[in-house]
């Protein structure tokens, strides 16, 4: 099995990452002017894996600074928030600057018996939560975006039409998520049945329940799913474009829920090149500017 997915980011500016350890204001009677904030390695939960790095933005308030949420792939059993590089934040931060940034690390799979599914799932609804609850000290709003790739877009996914509470996310972008558990199970391509039996403890067969409640394909209703930007290569040999991300186009489209596909033919499961990371990060930042008012 391939031990690490890779996700792409546009790497569009070749600057210094920056990091600043503390807030400031201004003395006397002047407007506060609120600095750029870092903060590495935060606990969400007591696992170690339980940990996010947290990137607030300069001048941010709970009435205009939005929150992304970027959960890293790796086929839930590898990975780290550090695939997400210094330049690959600092591109983040310069594509959508009104977004506080929250880079996640959830607890990985080592199967067969050590965190199962829904293990990752619960520990995407756990940071939603920790992120939410501390909304005032970080000085950030309600607005709430998930971003992942692979196995992250298939957690963000899931969180994003599955959890309406505390708070209900406004968009998802997905990179090539799987969305139909039984199909990745009936039609592993790439990725091993033996491993989807593992990480899901049973086939659609001797545990349906799990595979259903898996799947974002079930949760995504009109009254569940939120928009959804779709990045898909058509030849993906680990989730498959036509079964995994175009189903999710078609049920979203019966549902009425905005959604937009980015088709990328001859383009496998990542990572991209330079062109195509441009030309994606250029419809995420005009679907999120249009769809998380």
């Amino acid at each position: 099995m391939r031990s690490k997915i890779l996700v792409p980011i546009a790497l569009l500016f070749s600057v210094l990452f920056v990091s600043c350890s503390k807030d400031d204001t201004t003395t006397g009677t002047g407007p506060v002017t609120v600095a750029e904030k870092t903060m590495l390695n935060v606990s969400y939960g007591t696992d170690p894996l339980q940990k996010m790095d947290i990137y607030l933005p300069a001048n941010r308030t709970i009435t205009t600074t939005k929150v992304l949420i970027y959960i890293h792939g790796g086929g839930w059993i590898s990975g780290d928030k550090g695939d997400l590089t210094p330049a690959d934040i600092d591109t983040l931060k310069k594509r959508v600057p009104d977004y506080a940034i929250f880079n996640l690390n959830y607890r990985l799979a080592a199967l067969p018996a050590t965190n199962q599914f829904p293990a990752q799932e619960l520990d995407v609804k756990a940071a939603v939560e920790f992120i939410y609850g501390n909304r005032a000290s970080y000085l950030v709003g309600d607005k709430f975006v998930l971003m992942g790739g692979s196995a992250g877009g298939h957690l963000a996914l899931l969180h994003a039409y599955k959890y309406q509470t505390p708070v209900k996310i406004k968009a998802v972008v997905d990179f090539f998520g799987p969305t139909d558990m039984v199909d990745m199970y009936n039609n592993p391509g790439a990725y091993p049945q033996s491993s989807i039996a593992l990480l899901l403890n049973g086939t659609p067969t001797t545990n349906a329940t799990l595979y259903q409640q898996s799947s974002p394909l079930t949760f995504a209703t009109t009254a569940l799913a939120c928009p959804t930007i779709i990045l898909q290569g058509d030849l993906d040999l680990l989730v498959n474009a036509t079964r995994q991300s175009r189903v999710l186009q078609t049920r979203l489209n019966t549902a009425g829920v905005v959604n937009q596909y980015v088709q990328y033919p001859a383009l496998g499961h990542g990572p991209w090149d330079a062109a195509t990371n441009t030309d994606a990060f250029n419809k995420i930042q005009v679907f999120l500017a249009a769809n998380v008012q």
